[in-house]
């Protein structure tokens, strides 16, 4: 596990179309799943200690940004060869056993994570309603692996901000996680 931090967000880049498999075994879109107020598009995988660490606040999250308008979708790049516990069978085991109400999609060429620079799990980049890149933090604070949970997470309040007025916050603190496993 090589620990990896995401770089600086790069106000107003657009969103980079996909077509991926989800684990419903249908092919989704960017234009499938945007938000009428905000798209999250995050990159994460079922192995790393990171990701296991706020899968439940990224589950909460999501259900609490559906209700403003923002749509979240998870996209796994890891190598599933070198890394089984990522295959698209397990992304469809992980979904079920942590109650995702959003769309877990496999890249699994990485030609998507190469498209947006993703470099760890989790990965967030947060966009507005014209999908234009406004939040690339972390969802919380994170202590010896475990989340610090008080109040809203970093993630929310950014994204709730970009909801209301296309913006997010200038200061963001990044992500960190366990580096994308490339092939």
């Amino acid at each position: 596990m090589s620990l990896t931090k995401t770089p600086i967000c790069d106000f107003g880049k657009k969103a980079e179309n996909f077509r991926l498999k989800s684990i419903d075994k249908g092919i989704l879109s960017l234009n499938d799943i945007k938000g009428e107020r905000g798209t999250l598009i995050m990159f994460i995988c079922n192995h790393c200690p990171y990701v296991k660490a706020v899968i439940e606040d990224i589950v909460n999250d999501s259900k609490s940004l559906k209700q403003i308008g923002i749509n979240t979708v998870a996209i796994c790049s890891n190598d599933a060869d070198n890394y089984p516990e990522d295959s698209f069978d397990k992304m469809n085991e992980f979904s079920k056993i942590n109650n995702f109400d959003f769309p877990y999609l496999h890249d699994e060429n990485q030609e998507i994570a190469k498209k947006y620079n993703a470099v760890c799990t989790p990965d967030f980049f947060g966009y507005n309603m014209n999908l234009e890149l406004q939040y690339r933090g972390r969802i919380r604070e994170l202590k010896d692996l475990k989340a610090v949970r008080s109040g809203e997470s970093d993630l929310m309040k950014a994204m709730k901000k970009i909801s209301e007025i296309g913006e997010g916050p200038r200061e963001q603190i990044p992500s960190m996680g366990c580096n994308i496993k490339w092939k």
